[in-house]
């Protein structure tokens, strides 16, 4: 149990340590070094969905002799949808919200910074939960790709701290409010992998249909919030490095670790 409770810190912890940038900060980021922290996320989600989450589905599947393709396919249309759906009936929360260029107030433009992240860390809670569900209940497939994912979480969570606090001090709050706004920013994922965590335990059968739906409502976000931010204008190469970095380190970390 010890070991499922630390995996479930190791991404906010990572969170933590990333927003303590801002105690270092001395100029606000530059527009070039966000681009590539999010690229970089972009390409850890990406890689966690594939090898984390999708493949662990199918080998289960497999093993229990359905169809291997079935909950794979169902799960991750089914995550599509919920976020989807769960980004059209909240406020449509881009990360460009955040932006000075933006309309918005001082306070309107801190909140909706505080709820986007919130909604897109949701996954990969998700994420996190499934995968250590999986280990509880003894499956080899999931247990050894289960602190692999947690691991890149973590890694993906550090840069998208620094995003959140830096750029919030850059706007006026002080260091100490923007360190604790990244910070809460990552509260939900071990909120949502403990609840996740308690689903798949009543629901023991549906895990690979869990695992992939994951998989989707991550893929949602990096299509969705991460890409389109990183990619804004002409300046597309330095997200392209920082998601092919990212998606090579979560790709080794799972293979090397699992």
């Amino acid at each position: 149990m010890s070991s499922v409770v630390l995996g479930l810190a190791i991404p906010f912890i990572g969170t933590t340590l990333g927003s303590a940038c801002v105690f270092f900060m001395k100029r606000e980021m530059s527009d070039s070094v966000q681009r590539a922290l999010m690229g970089f996320a972009a390409g850890v989600m990406v890689a966690a969905s594939v090898w984390s989450l999708l493949i662990p589905s199918i080998d289960m599947a497999q093993a229990a002799g359905g169809i291997t393709f079935v909950p794979a396919l169902l799960g991750f249309m089914l995550g599509v949808v919920f976020l989807f759906v769960l980004d059209r009936i909240t406020p449509h929360l881009h990360l460009a919200a955040t932006t000075p260029e933006g309309p918005m107030s001082h306070m309107s433009s801190t909140m909706m910074l505080m709820c986007a992240v919130t909604l897109h860390n949701i996954p990969e809670g998700m994420a996190v939960g499934v995968v250590f569900a999986g280990m509880v209940h003894g499956h080899a497939p999931v247990s050894a790709a289960a602190f692999a994912l947690s691991l890149g979480i973590a890694i993906q969570n550090f840069p998208e701290g620094a995003i959140i606090s830096m750029p919030l001090c850059a706007k006026g709050n002080s260091k100490a409010k923007s360190f604790l706004y990244g910070t809460l920013s990552g509260a939900v994922e071990p909120v949502a992998a403990v609840l996740t965590i308690l689903l798949t335990a009543a629901i023991s059968t549906a895990l690979p249909y869990f695992l992939s739906f994951a998989a989707g409502a991550m893929i949602y976000v990096v299509v969705e919030e991460l890409i389109p931010e990183a990619t804004r204008g002409d300046k597309t190469d330095i997200c392209t490095i920082g998601f092919a970095v990212g998606f090579a380190l979560m790709m080794v970390l799972d293979v090397a670790l699992g």
